[in-house]
């Protein structure tokens, strides 16, 4: 017998996309009722979202695609705070024109997720700037404020930690809870929003929401989060030797997104296809239960469709040629991850350790060193022994470029400009 009544919640469940939520029953029989409309938040930190990002927004797409509306709510003001949660310091504030760069970039990614329009199941997206900005605040502590236990939120994990550290927590961080859990309500209010999800580390803010459109007599919300990522080896998925694994293609590539996936662990295959894939599940059971060579077959699957997910299925097709050339066939190809140095620069010599660092390869000297001791280095398919090589423009390729590798699934082009 299914755990869950509603396609919604079981899809989630099956998918393995469910951590927490706070009354099962209830959203549940809410789902299976009719449509609902739910959301996610993301603040405006950076350009792009990450790769933890997209499990959120895949709720978001597994919502929509059993019949309910999604809401892809910007952080507009919220970024103008910073969430403290689990974090060793204050965050650097932004400025507005940087928050709203910042959403622009963001953007971007939802139009390949979400469907958008005027329909009952299309996604809107908002931002909270709208109307936290507007709040007089005196009003804002008399309404709001009085409904958050001070006692209760030093409990939070995500702030205790913080404490016990004996690292300060300022009173701007200390309102973005509030915050945070007003939106909840006044989603609430605008567009009817009952569920809000996001990751394990947001339950407490999100419970915060739940609590005050209670006290503030209100309906009943729901709130639902999913896992924290990790590989098999339990190691925080996301992170990469040149930085984090970005949404964007122009700060992470789709052959590196692709890439970034086909060196999945053999053991996180089947989690991953479910998690980050559209595949169906009997599907994904099969290419879970692969072995040997033919696992390898998998991983490419994963990473192609994965890659779909994300830059659509024209880039991802690219991406798949693109390393099978460079695999199979061993020849260059032209869309690997290409860095531009200036040409004065190569006809002055650069070294094989500042190249390595500048292409992405490596994250410092000390980094790129050790991959050319351990034999990991190759510079157009020829190993590298001697860390003080220079690199000239005697060593282009006919193809105008140079070709850098650090073991055989990590390669990058130089084009001198």
């Amino acid at each position: 017998m299914a755990k869950f009544r509603s396609d919604f919640l079981q899809v989630l469940d099956e998918r393995g996309l469910i951590h927490q939520v706070s009354d099962p029953e209830g959203l549940d029989a809410l789902a299976l009722a009719g449509p609902i409309t739910g959301y996610v938040g993301y603040d405006a930190t950076a350009t792009s979202l990450h790769i933890g990002n997209l499990i959120t927004a895949t709720l978001l797409y597994w919502l929509q695609e059993t019949g309910h509306r999604p809401i892809a709510l910007m952080g507009g003001g919220t970024s103008m705070v910073g969430d403290p949660s689990f974090r060793d310091e204050q965050r650097k504030l932004l400025s507005v024109e940087t928050i709203a760069t910042n959403i622009e970039g963001i953007k971007r990614i939802f139009s390949k997720i979400l469907r958008f329009g005027d329909g009952p199941t299309d996604a809107i997206m908002v931002n909270n700037a709208d109307w936290l900005l507007k709040l007089n605040y005196v009003e804002f502590l008399r309404e709001v404020g009085r409904h958050f236990s001070v006692n209760r939120m030093l409990s939070f994990d995500s702030v205790k930690l913080r404490l016990d550290r004996d690292q300060s927590l300022s009173f701007l961080e200390f309102n973005y809870m509030i915050m945070q859990g007003y939106d909840f309500v006044e989603l609430n209010r605008r567009y009817g929003t009952v569920l809000q999800m996001g990751g394990s580390d947001q339950w407490g803010n999100i419970i915060n929401g739940v609590d005050l459109s209670h006290r503030m007599g209100g309906p009943q919300l729901y709130a639902l989060t999913t896992p924290l990522l990790t590989t098999s080896s339990g190691q925080k998925m996301g992170k990469t030797a040149s930085g984090a694994v970005w949404l964007n293609g122009d700060l992470f590539s789709p052959y590196e997104f692709w890439q970034y996936f086909r060196n999945t662990e053999d053991a996180d295959v089947g989690r991953f296809l479910k998690i980050f894939t559209r595949l169906k599940l009997d599907e994904i059971a099969r290419l879970a239960g692969l072995g040997g060579a033919e696992l390898n077959e998998a991983k490419k699957i994963l990473a192609t469709e994965a890659t779909a997910v994300v830059h659509g299925r024209e880039a991802a097709e690219q991406a798949a040629e693109a390393a099978r050339a460079t695999f199979e066939a061993g020849a260059i190809d032209l869309s690997l991850p290409t860095t531009e140095i200036a040409r004065s620069e190569l006809d002055a010599g650069i070294g094989i350790l500042n190249l390595l660092v500048k292409v992405g390869l490596a994250v410092s000297n000390s980094d790129a060193r050790r991959s050319v001791q351990s034999g990991a280095v190759r510079l157009n398919d020829g190993l590298v022994e001697d860390e003080r090589l220079s690199i000239g423009k005697n060593m282009l390729l006919p193809e105008g470029v140079i070709k850098v590798s650090v073991g055989r699934k990590r390669h990058a082009l130089v084009k001198p400009v």
